[in-house]
Formats: structure tokens, sequence, C-alpha cells
């Protein structure tokens, strides 16, 4: 059955490199996270009103929470906001988005629950200087209250932090010498179904496929994809079948244009949609087909194997069966990540992926975990503003590093244990969701 929701990646990189999470020491101290900008990138905006924000039903979530004192967080006075600020105002904007009582979606924060504290945020009389952490904190205490994430046990409930990234990549708008690789617009006959129009209990999941003749069946996976004649245009052209791959699982990175029109240029492809097949590991193939020791099937390793076998190598990716399509963005704010399944722009070290029956979109959440292969504590203020495939279960999360190589090292290497608490406005009651 072929039965995706709406997500930005495909798998945790982490999952898929764990040769890379064993041999890589981790970093002594936590890399300073990037500056936040301002929060203007959609524009000139203000909360709506209560009146405007359509009370919906409310979804069930499958968590048991309860409330907690802020010095149950481990770690909270130490944690450095005065980069957090604008990467809140940023998410009220997600936050308080009129529900449309679209099912089909992940679950998100409940909007008129947080309206009046994002209305607080914006009055310039009541938020705290950006610069100044200690009124950054006052403000969250005075309007939040953390609420502790427990499983089923009764118990906080613990779980697996991951990492992803955005990889940047060599590309050219042309095909031609080493750019054979494409990253493809969404094909026009990709047919998406919401299935729970028709059947309620099926809420948010979706069938992807296509028509053949009245019947609609699964859509073409990536072997019978490669040799149909009917292609969508390609954004861009990879020089690497490896890097074209990786970026297909984490599901958006920037391109780098070196040849062709627009060289010396960077631009972003983000996630657009899937054919809807399941993710197959390259990995394991390679080991099940004595071509690699499982242990052994890094990145830099299935590259090495695809230069010694180029005449094998589309073999090896049809293994895998499932494909991403993408959309061209502009880099506006380079500071930023791709936007997340909330619609916001993901900020490095501040943004994770959760699993939405747990913990609806666009919630601040506390983290507690620890580095990369290693036992330094990382605790601190996230937002969830994104999904994934993988990302199930009570506090599972994927955190993300952020763009480039060392981001990608971080993220290639983390499979840690962690809590969460949920912070949710103070006079609303238990998180709730639409």
């Amino acid at each position: 059955m072929f039965i995706f929701s709406r997500f930005t990646r495909i798998l945790p990189l982490a999952l898929l490199m764990l040769a890379a999470c064993t041999t890589t020491k981790a970093p002594e101290s936590l890399p300073p996270p990037p500056e936040a900008v301002a929060s203007d990138e959609e524009g000139p905006w203000a909360v709506p009103s209560l009146t405007s924000l359509p009370d919906t039903a409310s979804r069930p979530l499958a968590g048991k929470y309860v409330s907690a004192p802020w010095s149950e967080l481990p770690g909270w006075n130490a944690d450095d906001l005065k980069n957090t600020w604008s990467i809140f105002l940023r998410n009220c904007r997600g936050l308080v988005r009129p529900s449309t009582g679209n099912l089909a979606g992940p679950a998100r924060a409940a909007p008129r629950v947080w309206q009046p504290v994002c209305v607080a945020a914006m009055e310039a009389s009541k938020n705290p200087a950006s610069s100044d952490p200690e009124a950054v904190r006052k403000f969250f205490q005075s309007w939040l209250q953390p609420w502790r994430l427990q499983g089923a046990d009764g118990k906080l409930a613990s779980n697996t932090v991951t990492g992803y990234y955005e990889p940047l990549v060599k590309g050219s708008r042309t095909k031609g010498g080493a750019y054979q690789w494409p990253l493809y617009t969404v094909p026009p006959d990709l047919l998406t179904i919401d299935l729970g129009k028709v059947y309620p209990e099926l809420a948010g999941k979706r069938v992807r496929g296509k028509l053949d003749g009245n019947k609609v069946v699964p859509y073409d996976s990536r072997a019978t994809f490669e040799v149909s004649g009917n292609k969508p245009p390609a954004i861009v052209w990879v020089n690497d079948p490896v890097d074209n791959f990786f970026l297909q699982v984490q599901g958006s990175g920037r391109v780098l244009l070196v040849e062709g029109p627009g060289a010396g240029q960077t631009l972003r492809v983000a996630y657009a949609d899937h054919n809807g097949h399941p993710y197959v590991s390259i990995g394991k193939w390679l080991a099940d087909q004595g071509e690699l020791p499982l242990a052994q099937t890094s990145m830099q390793n299935i590259r090495e194997w695809a230069k010694r076998h180029p005449g094998r190598v589309q073999e090896m990716l049809n293994a895998n069966p499932a494909l991403v399509f993408f959309r061209e963005e502009v880099i506006k704010y380079p500071e930023r990540g791709p936007k997340g399944a909330e619609g916001i722009a993901l900020t490095a070290q501040r943004s994770i992926a959760v699993d939405t029956t747990f913990v609806p979109l666009g919630t601040p959440v506390f983290l507690a975990t620890t580095m990369p292969a290693s036992s330094q504590s990382l605790n601190r203020l996230v937002f969830a503003q994104d999904t994934g495939t993988a990302i199930k279960g009570a506090a599972r999360a994927d955190f993300y590093w952020g763009f480039g190589d060392e981001a990608g090292a971080l993220a290639g290497k983390m499979k840690q244990t962690g809590q969460m608490w949920l912070l949710w406005p103070k006079q609303a009651g238990a998180p709730s969701a639409k």
C-alpha cells in the first residue's frame, strides 16, 4: 500500500549512516547557533483577532501530558535564549494561522489558545529585548506552562533523537559532462488523493498515484520513472549520483550552479511531492549484493563504490523505489533553512521534526538530549516545525542542525536518547490540536 503523509524528509540521516555514527569523535562543545534575523520574511503582519479565528473541532492527541514546574526542565536556566525571540515571533505566524478543519495534514497547535500569547509578544510594551536572554526567559515563564510528555507507563517519555541538515551539492541548469543526475519538478500526471475526505477514519492519509484509463494505479517507481518518456522538467542536474540521492533523502538542499546559465549562483530545491513508494536503503542493497559490509555503507563509501562501478549506479539507485520531486526557491535569508511542514523556515539548532500525534506543529518544546555520539548535554528550547515519516512515537524527534558540511557531520552522528516538555499557554489547559 502506498499511503504517505506530507513530509519534508524521508528518513533521518543517522539511520542511513550508522557507520559514520561510530567512527567520528563528537565535538568538545556545541557550535554557536547563527543569530536569527528579524521576522520580516513574509512582510508586515498583525496577529489575527480571536473573532477571525474559526473554532474548528479539536483533533485527538495520543500523548499523556502532566503539568510540571519550570525547575523540572534540565538546563532551562542555562539555555542562552538571546537568539530565540525572533524565531518565536516568526513561529507565531504559523501558530495563529486560521485553521481550516482539514484533517489531511499534520495536527497543528490550536490557533485560538495561542492568539493572546502572540498578541502580547507583538506588543512593544510587553515584549522583551531580543538581546536580553533573561527578559526572554521571563516572558516565556510568565505566559507559558511546561507539560511533561509521558509514556503509556506514566513515566517521562524517552525516545530516539536523530539529526538532519540542508546539504549543498554542485549542479548545472543543463545536462552535460559530469552533470547527469536530475532533480525533477512534480510530474503533471501525479495524483494526490486525500483519503480522509472519503473515509473519516483515514484522516491524514493520502494516496499517490496516476490514472490508467478510468482507474487510479500506483505511481511509477524510480526504475519505471527512469525509462519513462514522460518526465517533467529537471530543475538542475547534479554531478554526483550519491549527492543527488542523499539530497532526496533530506528532502531539500542548496545547489551551487558551477556550470551553465547562472553559474556562481546558489539556489534552493525544496520538497514538493513524492511518488508514494516506500524508502529502501541502498546501503542495505549493497550489503545484500556482497558489495560492502553493512557497517561500512557510509555516504563516502557508497560514493566510492559508485565511482568504481559507473555502469551499476542506476541499478543501485533503483533498489530504492521512492522518488522525491522538488520546487525551486530563492534563498532570501541564507541564515534560515528550508520551510518545514508548518510552512515556517527552519532555524539551525532550534527546529525539530516531531510526531504530530504527540506534539502539534508549532509548539515550543524543551528538549533534553545529548550531543551526537556523546554524553554531553544538549538541553534547549526548540520549535516543532517539521515532520518526517520515520519520526513516530512519544518524544521522538529529528534535530535540525542547519546548512553545510559541519551540520551534516553532526546530523550523521546523531542517534541519542531524549525527553520533551511541551510549552503551552498558561490559561489554556493541556496541549490541544486542530
